[in-house]
């Protein structure tokens, strides 16, 4: 019998927080100078990805030269905005309140998921509320199939298992939103000629966790390095708001209160992250199961949704395929 090593565990995530500010401003510097942009726009969501990225950016570049976007819509918790005023009001950023709930109401975001919610669940409509979630991946060795929770105007929740056809129906209506969002940062970076920063952290980077052209295009992500455990250590340092530290995560998307894990990750991200880190770093499967409480075969599940995710994403992260060679136009680093 192997016995674990009490060495890996949470501290084996812990960083330099000043060594990795220093390193991120020095990047989003370099990148601002080769490209001729004055400042950098960030989307608020309320969360800690983005109030971290918000203040690595004021860090770099001082807060006249950031400009937070708000962009809640009708499916948006009650704390979103609030949540995301604290985050701009706490750096002394400028920020604009853009409510998208009328442009996903005349492309037919909220109609078309209505439409794919009812594929599965008929009587869907005026006043319910719904949200998608996926089986535990510790549970079993399983296939797991993602269903719709559904919630009456009464107050009662079902529970309906998704078909093909309704889920890719559900997911295409609801990416309406991050691409909506990423316009308009876009619109106001071309405005200000600011650059758009993105803010996946690592663990939603490296499983796909995110809208190709939506909240995945942007032009710099200066935490797409970090696991998420390590994105809270930067939010203490740089004195993100406790509110906005104590948050659960959230997809905000659906009009159900929904976590990442019962949507996405499975697992919260404190044990995500050391599994990732472990399967990254070749940690052996005992030691990883002895820091997550979990049992080797359960780790060994992990490890095969981590692959299938990283399989199944690998799509997002692809450039435009050319159909034939095109001469690259050389840009000179003149800071380099």
């Amino acid at each position: 019998m192997t016995i674990p090593d009490r060495s890996f565990g949470p501290q084996s995530l812990r960083i330099d927080a000043e060594q990795e500010i220093s390193r991120i401003s020095a990047s989003l510097k370099s990148y601002l100078t080769a490209t001729k942009r004055r400042g950098i726009v960030v989307a608020l969501s309320g969360g800690i990805d983005s109030s971290v990225v918000a203040a690595l950016c004021v860090a770099a570049i001082g807060k006249q030269r950031v400009f937070g976007l708000h962009m809640p819509e009708r499916d948006s918790s009650s704390d979103t905005l609030m949540l995301s005023r604290l985050a701009a009001d706490s750096l002394g950023i400028n920020s604009a309140l853009e409510d998208i709930s009328q442009i996903l109401d005349a492309a037919g975001c909220y109609r078309r998921r209505d439409e794919a919610i009812r594929l599965v669940c008929p009587e869907y409509g005026d006043g319910y509320k719904s949200k998608i979630v996926l089986p535990s991946v510790i549970d079993s060795d399983s296939f797991r199939l993602f269903s719709v929770v559904v919630e009456s105007p009464d107050g009662v929740q079902t529970k309906h298992r998704l078909t093909t056809e309704s889920y890719l129906g559900i997911v295409a209506a609801t990416n309406f939103k991050q691409r909506v969002r990423k316009m308009l940062e876009y619109y106001h970076a071309d405005r200000l000629n600011y650059a758009v920063s993105g803010t996946p952290n690592r663990l939603e980077y490296d499983q796909g966790f995110f809208v190709k052209l939506g909240d995945g295009s942007a032009d710099v992500k200066p935490i797409a390095h970090l696991y998420k455990t390590q994105v809270y250590q930067l939010a203490e340092h740089l004195g993100v708001p406790h509110e906005i530290r104590s948050r659960p995560s959230t997809t905000d998307t659906y009009s159900l209160p929904q976590s990442q894990e019962e949507f996405y990750f499975s697992l919260p991200y404190q044990r995500m992250d050391l599994c990732l880190f472990g399967k990254n770093h070749g940690v052996p499967i005992d030691d990883v199961a002895a820091a997550t409480d979990l049992t080797s075969e359960q780790v060994v599940r992990v490890y095969r949704d981590i692959d299938r995710k990283r399989q199944t994403s690998a799509y997002l992260h692809l450039a435009p395929e050319l159909a034939a060679g095109v001469p690259e136009i050389a840009h000179t680093r003149t800071d380099r």
